[in-house]
């Protein structure tokens, strides 16, 4: 098996979210908005995000496992000598879902969001998240993982590229928002957002 990296990445706790995390998440989706100049964009609350993110049972707590649209793996450092480092303290996430091919009839994985926070970098934790992921995705019987990157973000590009990760060239990323005032990417939008405009072409479909 190749090696993660630093040994501090095979050492480190992954772990799925619980919903006691969500403010953990949403401080990180923060951190990660500000780093792409994006923070204006960030329209989800902890209440939004316990509403629609996926959670296992958490072990304080008799409930069973909510269902939501996405998941997030949570990193945690291995227990380290510098005394200015708490354990306990989540160095990153990776947050995605489940799409499908149908060219290869088969499942795979999203991923949304990879943060890791700027003072673990450098230690493989990147490396251990995608690790992980590759190893949900061949779980689910799926053969491929995928994920968006801003152009302009050359060091993560090189980083995914060292990983195997090829560019997408021939294809464009199309999106149809439905914001209210402004939207991703600093974009103005009125009420109701060109979803909703689009949808009137639609006339609604019961799943059975």
């Amino acid at each position: 098996m190749a090696s993660l990296g630093p040994s501090t990445a095979a050492s480190a706790t992954v772990r799925f979210a619980t919903e006691t995390d969500v403010p953990t998440i949403l401080a990180l989706i923060h951190e990660l908005a500000a780093y792409e100049k994006a923070s204006s964009s960030v329209l989800a609350t902890e209440s939004s995000l316990l509403n629609t993110l996926s959670f296992p049972p958490s072990p304080t707590s008799s409930l069973a496992p909510k269902p939501g649209f996405a998941r997030t793996l949570l990193i945690f450092p291995a227990t380290s000598a510098n005394a200015s480092e708490n354990e306990n303290e989540c160095a990153g996430l990776a947050l995605y879902f489940h799409n499908y091919s149908t060219w290869r009839a088969s499942p795979g994985i999203y991923l949304e969001d990879l943060f890791v926070r700027p003072k673990f970098r450098g230690r493989g934790y990147g490396k251990r998240l995608l690790g992980e992921l590759a190893l949900e995705t061949k779980r689910v019987g799926g053969e491929r993982l995928e994920w968006s990157v801003l152009k302009w973000n050359e060091p993560s590009l090189k980083f995914y590229e060292s990983l195997g990760a090829r560019r997408m060239e021939g294809w464009v990323g199309m999106r149809v928002d439905d914001l209210k005032g402004t939207g991703e990417g600093g974009q103005g939008g009125e009420e109701g957002g060109e979803l909703e405009k689009l949808g009137r072409w639609g006339k609604g479909v019961e799943w059975r």
